[in-house]
């Protein structure tokens, strides 16, 4: 099922050009990204804006974010959360209600969750039957990925295989393809992982060239790196003598 079907980025409503995220040439190069199947991915290097946009997305989808209230910065960037300002969308059928996950907005829901299951023990009903906080890192994501998405929606995910071991990422995996597959979910995911961008069906969109465009999985630095990694990691380990 598809919800978002486009994204479109106006950079003549850009404030300024030299501030982040509007610095970068590859939104003042882009102007729409297009989604055609349930599962989209956003690779790309460290500060290319992939976990940016998919912020600006989800607030311009009308999807809360859950914000630390502990924020504070020795340098402020007046312009770090206005890029949804500059962005539309086109819905299929009309919007559809979705989450965001984040490892870090994770942990302050699971805690917050535990309080709140303190006075209703019903609530964790919701996310597997068990507390978050009392099973490992891994196993609570896992709880509330498998419990979340059996909702209809649009759900973005930023870098989710952060604290996941193989294991989880592929379990992770087979759960995002077997949902996808029943087509009341759509999944948008920045992710480094080369076991997320192995999903079949889906497409990436690499932030790692002047515009943001589809590449296919093979062709990714990621899938080289790894794979040339495991062939042979003796050419990657460097040794120096003390």
């Amino acid at each position: 099922m598809i919800f978002l079907k486009q994204v479109n980025i106006h950079s003549k409503k850009f404030p300024v050009l030299d501030f982040y995220p509007f610095k970068l040439k590859i939104f003042q190069n882009t102007e729409r990204i297009r989604f055609n199947s349930p599962v989209t991915l956003f690779i790309g290097e460290n500060g290319t804006g992939k976990s940016t946009l998919l912020k600006a997305i989800a607030y311009r989808c009308g999807i809360h974010i859950w914000q630390s209230e502990f924020n504070l910065r020795c340098e402020q960037n007046p312009h770090e959360e206005d890029l949804y300002k500059t962005i539309s969308i086109r819905w299929e059928n009309g919007p559809v209600p979705g989450s965001f996950f984040g490892s870090q907005i994770f942990s302050h829901f699971a805690k917050n969750l535990e309080e709140w299951a303190i006075n209703d023990s019903e609530m964790l009903k919701y996310f597997g039957g068990k507390s978050l906080i009392t099973q490992s890192h891994g196993q609570s994501l896992m709880s509330y990925f498998q419990s979340r998405y059996k909702i209809k929606g649009l759900y973005f995910l930023d870098e989710p295989e952060t604290a996941l071991s193989p294991s989880s990422l592929i379990e992770l995996l087979n759960l995002l393809i077997k949902i996808s597959r029943q087509g009341h979910a759509q999944f948008i995911i920045a992710t480094h992982s080369p076991f997320l961008m192995a999903c079949p069906e889906s497409r990436i969109y690499s932030f790692d060239n002047p515009v943001i465009e589809p590449i296919q999985y093979e062709d990714t630095e990621y899938h080289k790196i790894y794979k040339n990694f495991m062939n042979n990691p003796g050419e990657f380990i460097k040794t120096e003598s003390v």
